[in-house]
């Protein structure tokens, strides 16, 4: 399916405001650390969550606020993860009333997030003074400061945004995450806001946001840590005019669709983004006997730090694929595996069959060089598949998770 790449992100979509402040919960000034996101309407909405059972104190409040499927706004904050903290609820529930009184709405249709240091007390103050400034910043054009504000080791912002057709309307998705270090998910992302327009109820936006994550943001790894903070939260105001969708018919698909694109783009920056990565990894898994089984396989081979490293040194090092395959729990025949890599400097196979295959190193050095690499694994024995993201491992990501509370 195409679709048409629009710009606004998180604020593209019909009803949606965005904006992004700096109040001092950071020390460096320049960077902005609070951000909000506004509808004109209350949308249906839905989230998921990390599986950490040490979880922040905001992904409480937050799941007690989507218990009936509906929200307004989001308010997040970067530099403080406010977890482990006695007072935690205390301060993300503070964060909500702020956010509804300044905005008119009620606190329980706030979503609130935090994303930094574990184990640090959430300063209120900084985020009581700042909220009305916020609040007055909101607008279509604030999307990228928004995405801004949720960035910790981040490099670069992350935005994404699509138009697509649904029940003979234009239905717009975009959204926002940030996530470089500490992502491993299962059934969550790091930070991730997606907007909509779309009208669909919140029990059909409840397993759209579910399948679009487990096929995207749960197929990430960067270094096997899974966050404590994990959230991705869809909202959907309806404004697009298409007939409300509530039950998995071909609107529905559409829909997801579309959904999981917004995802797999975001998921890909994430990806790219890895904290000292130089290279994106995508693994690509086809003739598995099962999806289930792809995606094992898939991200247990871009989970794998030899391989990671590996690819940081441009060594086609395709044992290293076959022992991640080995004992990713996966139903493979190990005799029938072809593995090949491939960037924008062409492909070349590596392995035939489970055993190694006479091919052309400098080939392999030249197009392992580049920064986006495909892993290509072919298993032969059924029409599962299914595709992951990670990154290489580098000296770099050792030195930023040294020092990473000083």
């Amino acid at each position: 399916m195409t679709y048409i790449t629009t710009e606004g992100s998180v604020a593209a979509a019909k009803g949606f405001t965005a904006s992004g402040v700096h109040c001092g919960i950071r020390k460096n000034k320049s960077k902005r650390d609070l951000g909000m996101i506004f509808c004109e309407k209350r949308c249906t909405a839905a989230a998921v969550y990390t599986t950490n059972l040490v979880q922040s104190s905001p992904i409480t409040v937050t799941k007690q606020h989507l218990s009936d499927g509906f929200a307004q706004a989001v308010i997040v904050n970067s530099g403080n993860a406010n977890t482990c903290n006695a007072d935690g609820e205390i301060k993300a529930k503070k964060m909500c009333q702020l956010t509804a009184d300044v905005l008119g709405i009620q606190p329980e249709d706030v979503i609130v997030a935090s994303t930094g240091v574990i184990g640090q007390i959430l300063p209120i103050e900084p985020i009581e003074s700042s909220i009305g400034t916020l609040a007055q910043a909101l607008s279509r054009e604030g999307a990228t400061d928004a995405a801004e504000a949720i960035m910790t080791t981040d490099t670069v912002k992350k935005e994404a945004a699509i138009k697509t057709e649904i029940g003979g309307r234009t239905v717009t998705i975009g959204g926002i995450s940030k996530g470089s270090g500490m992502i491993h998910p299962n059934m969550a992302t790091m930070l991730c806001f997606i907007t909509t327009d779309c009208a669909i109820s919140a029990e059909m936006i409840k397993k759209a946001v579910k399948t679009a994550a487990d096929k995207t943001f749960n197929m990430i790894s960067i270094d096997g840590d899974t966050s404590t903070n994990d959230t991705l939260a869809v909202m959907a105001s309806g404004l697009a005019g298409n007939e409300e969708i509530n039950t998995e018919n071909h609107d529905y698909d559409v829909f997801v669709d579309a959904l999981t694109e917004v995802c797999r783009r975001l998921a890909r920056m994430m990806a790219k983004d890895g904290e000292g990565a130089t290279k994106l990894l995508c693994c690509k898994v086809n003739g598995a006997k099962t999806e289930a089984d792809a995606r094992l396989v898939s991200k247990s081979v871009i989970c794998s730090s030899l391989l990671k490293a590996a690819m940081f040194g441009a060594d086609a090092n395709w044992g290293r694929v076959l022992c991640a395959i080995g004992y990713s729990g996966a139903d493979v025949d190990i005799q029938k595996v072809d593995v090949s890599f491939a960037s924008s400097k062409g492909t070349i196979d590596v392995c035939k069959n489970g055993a190694g295959i006479d091919f052309s190193e400098e080939l392999a050095k030249t197009i392992l060089i580049e920064d986006e690499i495909d892993i290509i694994v072919n298993l032969k024995d059924g029409d599962g598949s299914a595709e992951s993201f990670g990154c290489d491992l580098t000296y770099e990501y050792v030195k930023i998770n040294g020092d990473y509370r000083t």
